[in-house]
């Protein structure tokens, strides 16, 4: 068992020789034997790090440089929070694996939404935060993490019983699948497809707000795959419905789990349109406004560090720095910067 509860920097073979192992797969195999081994996984929440969230919102602590971070607990010390306020040591069970760290320390995340919200939160030194109010606030490889987290909660959250039989599901201990107590069907946490695009017409980028936007923020075209279209297919049917433009060609850029509304997977992708054909038709339903914006205000609005204040000169406002939409853009004034033109 003690094999078990540290990330292998070997793997074994019955009757095989020992072959040496990369630390990160060492590690990606150590979390996939913890998937499969209850026992296993059960040991190594006892030395690992558990992130609390109260009904989906993270326990967090400001930081002098204006961010913030996810308090992580040990799980001694968790078990002692959770009696001191009258839980006993089963709500620790319903921890979720979420991750390793490359100091080899398991990672888990638990929704304490039974106990008092200011009380957890003043015992850990921390506050529960809305995740849409903070996302944005935590550094980059935090952010993943958290998000990640709060995805899984939610999904054990909702799936506790089958839509096929309606009995209840029962879940590994990593909280990596749910299985019907009456079928065996087994359900594992799904993501929605999302593609989001930039759009060219070679010297300029398109993007577009939703009225629920805040004031001055514009981002790139998004929309969900509709069952049965390919990637492709779905960016050319948004950009076609949102701005009535048909797109000439594609590339694919990067991706991003996002934890709004309900756990997206956004697929980033590059697209160039026919100069002369670059009138926009905005369906006025899906998008507040749509414009073509020039390497020059993509430059200036790149230097905005904070969304505008209430009163403040309208500006052009982008989505944060490790939001996909950002990295599109940049990618794209990059290019034109080096006079490489669009994707």
């Amino acid at each position: 068992m003690a094999a078990l509860l540290r990330p292998l920097r070997t793997l074994f073979s019955a009757g095989q020789p020992t072959r040496c192992c990369s630390d990160f797969v060492s590690r990606m195999r150590y979390m996939n034997r913890l998937k499969e081994d209850d026992e296993a996984c059960a040991a190594a929440l006892q030395e690992g790090h558990i992130f609390l969230f109260h009904r989906l919102s993270p326990l967090l602590q400001h930081q002098d440089t204006g961010t913030l971070r996810p308090v992580s607990l040990s799980c001694p010390d968790l078990r002692s929070v959770l009696e001191r306020f009258g839980s006993d040591g089963s709500l620790l069970k319903e921890s979720v694996l979420i991750g390793c760290s490359e100091q080899n320390q398991t990672q888990f995340c638990l929704d304490v939404g039974e106990l008092d919200q200011a009380a957890v939160a003043a015992e850990c030194q921390g506050t529960f935060i809305d995740l849409r109010k903070a996302f944005f606030l935590l550094p980059g490889p935090e952010a993943p993490l958290v998000a990640k987290a709060q995805a899984l909660l939610r999904w054990h959250q909702t799936h506790r019983f089958c839509s096929a039989t309606g009995h209840p599901t029962q879940r590994n201990q990593a909280g990596s699948q749910r299985v019907c107590s009456s079928s065996s069907i087994v359900y594992y946490p799904k993501m929605s497809p999302v593609v989001i695009v930039l759009v060219s017409d070679g010297k300029r980028c398109l993007l577009g707000r939703q009225a629920s936007f805040p004031r001055g923020l514009y981002s790139a075209l998004a929309g969900f795959c509709d069952m049965g279209e390919t990637l492709e297919q779905t960016l050319c049917r948004e950009v076609a419905e949102e701005v009535g433009l048909e797109v000439r060609s594609l590339s694919y850029s990067s991706s991003q789990h996002w934890p709004f509304p309900n756990s997206s997977f956004m697929l980033g992708f590059h697209a160039t349109v026919s100069p002369a054909h670059s009138q926009l038709d905005v369906d006025r339903s899906e998008l507040e406004d749509a414009r073509w914006f020039s390497p020059e205000e993509i430059a200036g609005a790149l230097q905005v560090k904070t969304p505008p204040r209430s009163g403040d000169p309208p500006v052009l406002w982008l989505p944060p720095r490790h939001a996909v939409a950002n990295h599109l853009i940049t990618e794209w004034w990059e290019r034109q910067r080096r006079g490489e033109g669009s994707a």
